[in-house]
């Protein structure tokens, strides 16, 4: 008995001694920490973009053969009523009359485009595409959509941008 328990003793002293003593102290190869740049990089500054639909234009006629209007203080209702109907026919397929579409909204286009500008987008298209800025900056802005030619006449255009002005 003295023997096993001199065994066991020494089994148990040998395992206190393998599982404790100095610690090593064990280097890291690895961080997780970001290191910081060692220059800094100037950022450009930012150019706020406007929309070729939400730019103010009130000089441009655009290129066509409209090259006057004059818009009476008045609106002639029975002309917007003929505009509202030839609109709904001809133009809803690509415009929505409030909200982005194929093509942009009409709604407070007088506020951004002139009466000359807008009749020769209505008449003109092909040709304001080609030969106007802002026409070809649209063109961009809805994904190379183009406007297509109604061939309406000019008393149609007419009555067009009259039922525009009716929609605020």
């Amino acid at each position: 008995m003295k023997l096993t328990l001199k065994i066991i003793t020494v089994l148990f002293i040998s395992l206190l001694v393998s599982c404790g003593g100095k610690e090593e102290k064990k280097e890291e190869t690895f961080s997780y920490q970001k290191k910081a740049p060692t220059e800094k990089k100037e950022e450009a500054p930012k150019v706020e973009t406007v929309k070729a639909s939400e730019k103010i234009d009130l000089t441009n006629k655009g290129v066509g053969p409209i090259k006057s209007v004059e818009l009476p203080a008045d609106i002639d209702q029975s002309m917007a009523t003929k505009g509202e109907d030839i609109y709904k026919k001809m133009c809803t397929a690509c415009h929505r009359v409030d909200k982005k579409f194929i093509g942009p909204a009409p709604t407070g286009i007088l506020e951004r485009r002139t009466p000359e500008w807008i009749m020769n987008m209505i008449l003109n298209p092909e040709e304001m595409v080609q030969n106007d800025p802002l026409a070809k900056e649209l063109l961009i802005e809805f994904n190379g959509s183009p406007m297509a030619n109604q061939n309406l006449t000019e008393d149609e255009a007419r009555a067009v941008l009259e039922y525009f002005r009716t929609l605020k």
